[in-house]
């Protein structure tokens, strides 16, 4: 299989200097703010976009280093398939958050619900649309019995 390479179109600006003390979820950002600034020459990319409530960020985790296939979550004791959870030490560190869409400034996007660590290499960007991405009947698996509250929760240094 060959290698797969990504070259970041942005960077995303948050107020999380250190990983320690994060949102672990965007629910649990509620009203923070942040921007993303997206390079240049893809800022045409952008039309249109401001007609959007929310959007997906996918990114890379830059400061996650290697990875297991067993970890202990944030909001659980027990170990889980790291498949089976939202860590960032994965295979490949790609993260994906749903932020809310403020308003757009030439190639910068004004977002809150931020739960992303600053100067975070965006790969990408698509509209969130409830009609494709909210899906009425789902199961959560393990999370529907996880034992902290994903508001209450905040990042420590374990996945660092």
């Amino acid at each position: 299989m060959d290698n797969v390479k990504y070259n970041p179109i942005g960077i995303i600006h948050s107020p999380y200097k250190e990983i320690e003390g994060m949102p672990i979820q965007p629910c649990a950002a509620i009203g923070v703010r942040g921007t993303v600034e997206i390079k240049y020459e893809y800022a045409g990319g952008l039309k249109d976009i401001d007609g959007f409530s929310h959007i997906i960020l996918i990114y890379h985790f830059h400061l996650s280093k290697g990875f297991s296939l067993e970890v202990i979550p944030f909001l659980d004791d027990n170990p889980k398939g790291v498949f089976a959870t939202r860590v960032p030490k994965r295979p490949n560190s790609i993260g994906l958050s749903i932020v809310k869409l403020i308003k757009v400034e030439d190639n910068i996007l004004h977002i809150e619900n931020i739960d992303i660590l600053d100067n975070t290499p965006l790969l990408d960007i698509k509209p969130y649309v409830s009609i494709f991405d909210a899906l009425e009947q789902t199961e959560i698996g393990w999370y529907s019995k996880a034992k902290y509250n994903v508001r209450n929760k905040k990042s420590d240094l374990r996945f660092k």
